[in-house]
C-alpha cells in the first residue's frame, strides 16, 4: 500500500456525502407520498418514524415546532403527503426525510387489511369471548418466539429472578416473513398437544408494521382462540396493538412485563407464607386465649358452683303450673257436669217414651174407630145387599115364571116379535119347570101391546 495514498475519516466522508445533500437542488424541497410506519407518538418532542411504500422506505424526522401544525393524529399504516427536504444524519451515516407539512392521503394497505381482518374477528366475537385466567403458580411455560432473538433471553431471565422453580420451554418460531404466520399457529397447536404446560407466551420485539404482520394474520388469531391454555401476548411495543393481542387472555406491553404476568415472585410468596403462617398461628393462640377466658368464666359460674340453682326456678314454675293445672281440670269437670245434668234435663223433656205412648194411645183409639166404622159400614152393607137381593127376587123372571108365564126361544135365541117366527116353525116353549116344543100354525101380527 502507497504511503501516498491519503486516508479520509469516517467524518470528513459524510461531512462531503452531507454538504452533497445540502447543496443538491432537487433535495432541498421534496414532495412524497407513502405510509406511516415505526411511529410511536412522543408528546411535547420531536416525532421520529418511516415512510414507505412497496420497494422502498424512508427515516423521516418531524420537528416539534412542525409536528404541532398537524391537524390529525398520524397512525401506523396511514398514508400521508409530506413535504421536506432530504439530509443525512452524521452520527449514524443514515440520509432521512425533515418533514415541514404532512396532510392524510387515505390508509394504507396492510392498515386496511388489519382492520377488515379486525372488524371480521370482532364481529364473530373472538375479541369478546372469556378470557381464561393465569395460574397463579405455573410449573412448565411454553414460549413461542425467535430462537435467536432478544424475548426469550428477557423471559428467561425475568422468569428465573421472580420465580426460579418454572420451567420455561422454548417453541422455536420464525416471528418475521411470510412462513412466521403458519409456523406460529402450528408451535401453538404443538405446546397445546404436548398437555403438560401451564401457560403459553407468544412474543418477539418491535417492528414496523409488516415485520409484526404475522401476528395480525387470521391463521394465529384463531390458533390462540382456540388454544385451551392461557395466552399472553407480548408483540411489539406498548403502544404496538395486533390482532394477536386482541385475542390473546391477557396482553403484555413488553416480553418482560409477560414473564412477570405469567410468573410470581418466589421470594414475595415465600414472605407472604410466612405472614400468614404467623398471622395464623396468632389467631390460633388468640382463639385458644378467648376460649380458655371464656371456659374460666363459664366454669366459675353459678351452674357449676351451685348447680341446684340451675333448675330451681324451673321447680317453682313447675308447682305454679301444676296448681294451675288442677285448678283449670276442677273448674272443667264442674262445668262439664252442669252441662251434662242440663243435657240431661232437656233430655228427659224431649225423651220419646212420651211420644211413644201417647201415639199408642191414639192408635188404640183409632183402631176403635176403625172397627165400629168398619162394623157400622159392613151392617149397612149387608141391610143394602138384602135389599138388593129382595128386589132382584121380585124381579126374577122365575118368579114371574111361577104366576104362569113362560118365554119362547128358537135356536136358543129369544123371541121378543111376531116378525122372529114363521108358520110351520118349531119353536121351544120355556115354562118354571120345564120346557115344551111348539109348531107355529098361526101368526096374527095385528095386535099392538096397550
Amino acid at each position: 500500500m502507497s504511503d501516498s495514498q491519503q486516508y479520509l475519516t469516517v467524518s470528513a466522508l459524510t461531512q462531503y456525502i452531507k454538504r452533497k445533500f445540502d447543496v443538491d437542488p432537487y433535495l432541498g424541497k421534496v414532495y412524497l407520498t407513502g405510509e406511516i410506519s415505526n411511529y410511536r407518538p412522543r408528546p411535547n418532542t420531536h416525532q421520529y418514524f418511516s415512510l414507505k411504500d412497496d420497494h422502498a422506505k424512508i427515516s423521516a424526522i418531524m420537528f416539534r415546532s412542525a409536528f404541532a401544525k398537524v391537524k390529525f393524529q398520524p397512525e401506523v399504516g396511514m398514508k400521508v403527503l409530506v413535504v421536506g427536504r432530504i439530509g443525512l444524519y452524521e452520527a449514524s451515516g443514515s440520509y432521512q426525510i425533515y418533514v415541514e407539512r404532512m396532510e392524510p392521503d387515505g390508509v394504507g394497505a396492510l392498515y386496511q387489511a388489519y382492520e377488515q381482518l379486525k372488524k371480521k374477528l370482532a364481529t364473530e366475537g373472538l375479541f369478546s369471548a372469556p378470557k381464561q385466567p393465569l395460574p397463579r403458580f405455573p410449573k412448565r411455560i411454553a414460549v413461542i418466539t425467535s430462537q435467536s432473538g432478544a424475548v426469550i433471553r428477557d423471559i428467561i431471565t425475568t422468569a428465573r429472578r421472580r420465580y426460579p422453580i418454572a420451567q420455561i420451554v422454548l417453541f422455536p418460531a420464525q416471528v418475521q416473513g411470510d412462513a412466521a404466520a403458519p409456523e406460529i399457529a402450528r408451535q401453538i397447536e404443538r405446546a397445546n398437544a404436548a398437555g403438560t404446560f401451564d401457560t403459553l407466551i407468544i412474543g418477539r420485539g418491535g417492528g414496523s408494521i409488516e415485520d409484526l404482520w404475522p401476528f395480525n394474520e387470521e391463521v394465529v388469531a384463531r390458533a390462540i382462540a382456540a388454544s385451551d391454555l392461557p395466552v399472553i401476548s407480548s408483540v411489539g411495543h406498548e403502544t404496538d396493538t395486533t390482532i394477536a393481542d386482541l385475542v390473546a387472555d391477557v396482553r403484555a406491553a413488553t416480553p418482560t412485563a409477560a414473564a412477570e404476568l405469567a410468573v410470581p415472585v418466589y421470594n414475595d410468596i415465600l414472605l407472604q407464607l410466612n405472614q400468614d403462617r404467623t398471622r395464623l398461628f396468632n389467631a390460633f393462640q388468640n382463639s385458644v386465649q378467648r376460649d380458655r377466658q371464656r371456659l374460666n368464666k363459664l366454669t366459675g359460674s353459678y351452674v357449676f358452683t351451685q348447680p341446684n340453682r340451675l333448675y330451681e326456678g324451673y321447680i317453682q314454675k313447675l308447682d305454679f303450673l301444676s296448681e294451675r293445672l288442677k285448678q283449670a281440670g276442677a273448674q272443667r269437670l264442674s262445668q262439664s257436669q252442669q252441662a251434662y245434668q242440663w243435657l240431661a234435663q232437656r233430655l228427659g223433656q224431649q225423651t220419646p217414651i212420651h211420644r211413644v205412648r201417647q201415639a199408642q194411645t191414639q192408635l188404640t183409639n183409632l183402631q176403635q174407630r176403625l172397627q165400629r166404622g168398619a162394623q157400622l159400614v159392613l151392617t149397612g152393607k149387608e141391610q143394602q145387599l138384602n135389599r138388593t137381593i129382595q128386589s132382584l127376587d121380585l124381579l126374577s123372571p122365575l118368579k114371574i115364571m111361577g104366576r104362569g108365564y113362560a118365554f119362547v126361544t128358537h135356536e136358543d135365541q129369544i123371541v121378543r116379535s111376531v116378525k122372529q117366527v114363521a108358520p110351520n116353525q118349531t119353536v121351544a116353549v120355556h115354562f118354571a119347570d120345564g120346557e115344551a116344543e111348539a109348531t107355529i100354525t098361526k101368526i096374527d101380527g095385528g095386535k099392538t101391546n096397550g
